[in-house]
């Protein structure tokens, strides 16, 4: 099929870790990464919108998230792995990225961002960084298209099923291992049971997050980072051994995973605490408005909140004015144009 689809039409054709398009090799891999952005952006801006904040603000984080967080992954994999080295950083095409760099890049640039646009930070982040789950969620199905990241040898043959446990055969792809089972060794699949973590994980704190409006701020981010941080600690220990990062003698990933645990836990206690202080209670408020998105939320002046289903507080805005037919626009143009030759002629 591969052969036929290359000589019939040599603008499109499959290979065993991706596809061509006009003879343009992209990897199963990139597509994944791809689509776990695009889903990412898609829900933070349907959060942003139901917490009453304008949805192009999505677009300016993006911009400069992405790239910050890739930076921050290839980074954090070339300090860690022994393997890489901080010499790496530089040869292309990048091999090796660690998700706990790219959210380390990720976060900081997003608050950055925040700070010059002086958009609240965690208002924000609760409603984009939950999302970076799903991009997690995608980038393990690209591990599995990779053939990495997987965990022990499966010896017993009841067990060797997927998802259960994934086939291994050494320089072929995770799809092409399928078509030679008798080469394979099968092993725990690792970046699937992750996966499922990670979606258990993200449907829990989107639905929190869909249906919270009570101060403080930022309660969902820092959830984040006690499932993200309890899931890999507990999956990183059990990966086969070429997966670990432990330059230097230490499991690195299992560290920051730990530390994600405390950050996330010592975050929503001091935001608890400071909330207790301000507003007489560790959520809502005792002295004054206990909603922590009342006030539309935007990093343009001129935008202007209309009526929205999905937005909690939607009923407090206006209905958004009906689109102008060309004519009425056309009729707006010339009134406008007479207005300010009226104006000159006075002057």
């Amino acid at each position: 099929m591969q052969s036929l689809l290359l000589s019939s039409n040599p603008m499109f054709g499959t290979y065993g870790e991706g596809i061509y398009v006009f003879t343009l090799p992209i990897q199963y891999y990139a597509i994944v990464i791809v689509t776990g952005m695009i889903l990412a952006a898609a829900l933070s801006a349907l959060l942003m919108k139901r917490r009453n904040m304008d949805t192009s603000f999505i677009f300016t984080l993006f911009i400069f998230c992405i790239p910050s967080a890739i930076i921050g992954a290839r980074l954090f994999s070339c300090l860690t792995d022994p393997a890489l080295g901080i010499r790496a950083f530089f040869d292309f095409p990048w091999r090796g990225l660690s998700i706990t760099g790219g959210v380390i890049g990720g976060v900081l640039a997003g608050f950055i961002v925040c700070l010059c646009c002086k958009v609240s930070f965690l208002r924000a982040a609760d409603c984009v960084v939950i999302n970076i789950l799903i991009g997690q969620i995608c980038g393990r199905w690209g591990n599995f298209f990779n053939a990495e990241v997987y965990g022990g040898v499966v010896t017993n043959p009841d067990l060797q099923w997927f998802p259960f446990a994934v086939p291994i055969v050494h320089g072929m792809g995770g799809v092409e291992a399928f078509s030679h089972l008798s080469e394979a060794t099968w092993h725990y699949a690792f970046f699937f049971y992750e996966m499922l973590l990670n979606l258990i994980g993200w449907a829990i704190l989107f639905t929190f997050t869909w249906f919270r409006k009570s101060k403080p701020n930022g309660v969902s981010t820092f959830l984040y980072f006690v499932w993200y941080g309890c899931v890999r600690a507990l999956m990183e220990p059990f990966r086969e051994a070429e997966f670990i990062l432990d330059g230097g003698g230490v499991m690195w990933s299992e560290l920051f995973a730990i530390l994600m645990i405390g950050f996330g836990i010592c975050g929503i206690m001091l935001l608890m605490i400071f909330n207790f202080r301000k507003e007489g209670a560790f959520i809502g408020s005792k002295r004054g408005d206990p909603c922590g998105i009342t006030a539309f939320l935007s990093s343009d002046k001129k935008a202007v909140p209309y009526y929205s289903k999905i937005n909690m507080l939607g009923e407090n805005y206006p209905e958004k004015p009906a689109k102008l037919t060309k004519e009425e626009k056309r009729a707006l143009k010339e009134a406008k144009k007479q207005k300010e030759q009226e104006k000159e002629h006075k002057e």
